[in-house]
């Protein structure tokens, strides 16, 4: 679908929230040379945030459009949808206020990303407006953010360096904090939408058994889960990730085998830390924030403590900007495989994977720098490279949407890494 002729290419939703400054704060660079505004119920709020933000990018961004839209008036949403091409949707937690937003998107023609994390509403949204997405020629696609780019791309990025068939991934996730640490380090708005995602995961089984009805070939050798507690092969402790990485690599790899008949890759993904004492602290709140999720007293409890059940972690605030410049990631992935391409995802080889692969993602300020960075992109590549993303449109993973797009040089353009580490044979 080309970009129609609209007022803007694209409008930042929910900008006065502390993504969607650092959105727009992004958005001076990434949106260069493109028609955008914000938008938001609160005008006032709105003049502050690009005040605010402009300061901090050394612009005048004065001159920027601004649309008043609420998530509880919906001909507003609609009327933003009409003013542009793409809706970057910064206004969660999204099982609350994401469905707003993509009905008027779908009403509107016009595309729509966001950084949801929440498995419920990613799938969710996926069962109910897929089709009709693809009807209308409108790009619906979630988890944009560090939700789950590095995980999506990083496993793309895998497999086109592999020269053969993977098998299988496992990703390690491993972030490192520089100079001194601060408490406050993760918004509260990230610590709602987890609350929210968690206690629903009960939906997700209904939704999978009506989303997911095309039966996957049984892919051997299998892989296996780790221990729960392990150490990587940098010797670093390691637990599960609990993240909806897997989930939307997995949903990736199934619309390829559906729509190109392409061998399904298995994935894992976990956690590791530096240290014994810091893995067992956050299993440690990992394990309060699991019992307590389970009832409505518990999630009151979890919203409105944040700071004494996240010992600390989680603020209303938020990092400073010195706070998020010292954290880096690093995703490590090793995939396992076949030189030979059998032709067929059906066919079984008679003998185990020859070949490995490592690569690694990394970039600077995973949860509010590089997230606003990977969903600006996702709206430009939409923009500019729609004839080499699949199909018409649809409800689509990041894999699925920008698999055989320029995303991946475009991230490394704006301070993502993307490099192979080591490959052997086996």
């Amino acid at each position: 679908m080309a970009a129609l002729a609209r007022k803007l290419d694209v409008i930042v939703f929910g900008a006065t929230g502390f993504t969607g400054k650092y959105t727009v704060f992004e958005g001076v660079k990434i949106l260069a040379g493109m028609k955008w505004g914000v938008a938001g119920r609160n005008k006032s709020k709105l003049e502050s945030t690009l005040e605010e933000m402009g300061r901090k990018a050394g612009a005048d961004l004065s001159h920027i459009p601004i649309v008043l839209a609420d998530v509880d008036d919906q001909p507003s949403l609609v009327q933003m949808a009409r003013e542009c091409n793409v809706v970057v949707n910064c206004c969660g937690p999204y099982r609350l206020y994401g469905e707003q937003v993509i009905r008027a998107c779908l009403e509107a023609g016009t595309h729509h990303v966001d950084v949801s994390g929440e498995p419920q509403f990613l799938e969710g949204m996926q069962l109910k407006y897929h089709d009709a997405a693809k009807e209308k020629g409108v790009y619906l696609i979630s988890a944009c953010g560090f939700d789950s780019i590095p995980a999506e791309m990083g496993t793309i990025f895998l497999e086109q360096q592999f020269g053969g068939v993977v098998n299988s991934v496992e990703s390690y996730l491993f972030t490192k904090i520089s100079g001194k640490r601060e408490l406050g380090g993760i918004h509260y708005g990230t610590w709602a939408s987890a609350v929210h995602a968690i206690a629903n995961l009960k939906e997700v089984g209904a939704i999978r058994r009506e989303l997911f009805k095309t039966k996957m070939p049984q892919l051997e050798p299998k892989l296996r889960n780790r221990p729960i507690i392990h150490k990587s092969s940098g010797n670093k402790w390691s637990l599960p990730f609990l993240g909806p990485d897997k989930s939307c690599v997995v949903r990736t790899q199934r619309f390829l085998y559906e729509t190109e008949n392409k061998r399904p890759v298995q994935m894992k993904n976990y956690i590791s830390f530096g240290n014994l004492i810091e893995m067992l602290a956050v299993s440690f709140v990992g394990a309060i924030f699991w019992l307590l999720v389970k009832t409505t007293m518990g999630q009151n409890l979890l919203l409105n403590y944040p700071r004494l059940f996240s010992l600390g972690m989680v603020s209303h605030e938020g990092p400073s900007d010195e706070a998020m410049n010292n954290v880096h990631f690093t995703m490590h992935f090793e995939g396992r495989g076949w030189e030979e391409d059998l032709g067929n995802p059906n066919e079984k080889y008679s003998y185990p994977p020859n070949k490995v692969l490592r690569t690694r993602v990394s970039a600077t300020n995973p949860g509010y720098g590089a997230t606003c960075v990977a969903l600006l992109l996702s709206a430009k590549t939409i923009l500019r490279e729609a004839e080499r993303m699949p199909g018409r449109g649809g409800f689509l993973t990041p894999g699925a949407a920008f698999a055989k797009t320029n995303l991946i040089s475009e991230l490394c353009s704006n301070g993502f890494t993307f490099e192979v580490v080591s490959k052997a044979k086996l």
